[in-house]
């Protein structure tokens, strides 16, 4: 999910490459329909906004799709990013590697970011690769997440929604490049 879990879940060769800082490149795919599955439903008329695949020294990371309702995004509405992991990755390196992102974003409430830590942790499961987590920011701006077709949990507030989406839709997000992808270019 985040840069740092990338290398951390890796093989031993990969967890060496964050000690020489961000070096990756993008790979984008064509855009296609997918089916959101559960997830569609708690965005009304969703449609494909943008996608984009995460390569980081050549190594596959994931692919991302954002999905808006009559595929315009707003980042006050709802919508929903999928990520589909091209690696393994345990659940709780994503969490952790969530929080930290989260901070070099500049948000420092050491309250917070521990109990959004403690509840990532318990909703985010172990991905192999193949698989989607999907988080959803619904219209009241609470987070759901699903795991494949499967509700997983959710966190209900409006400031977290806004961090943890900032990751790859925020202007402070370490890739640019795919963030233009995923939302457009007017955005």
């Amino acid at each position: 999910m985040t840069w740092t879990m990338i290398w951390r879940a890796g093989r031993a060769a990969t967890r060496t490459m964050i000690a020489a800082g961000f070096a990756g490149s993008l790979t984008f795919v064509a855009p296609a329909l997918a089916d959101l599955g559960a997830a569609a439903r708690t965005v009304p008329a969703a449609e494909l906004v943008g996608e984009g695949r995460l390569r980081i020294l050549g190594f596959r990371v994931f692919d991302a799709k954002l999905y808006a309702p009559n595929g315009r995004y707003d980042p006050k509405s709802a919508f929903a990013l999928q990520l589909t992991y091209l690696r393994d990755f345990p659940g709780d390196a994503i969490a952790r590697e969530t929080i930290k992102e989260i901070q070099r974003q500049g948000f420092r409430n050491q309250a917070n970011l521990d109990r959004w830590g403690d509840q990532l942790t318990k909703i985010l499961p172990n991905v192999k690769s193949g698989q989607s987590i999907t988080g959803v920011r619904t219209a009241d701006g609470g987070t759901l997440f699903y795991f494949g077709d499967r509700l997983i949990g959710r966190i209900d507030e409006s400031e977290f929604t806004e961090r943890f989406f900032s990751i790859w839709l925020g202007n402070n997000t370490r890739n640019p490049e795919l963030r233009a992808r995923l939302v457009g270019a007017s955005s």
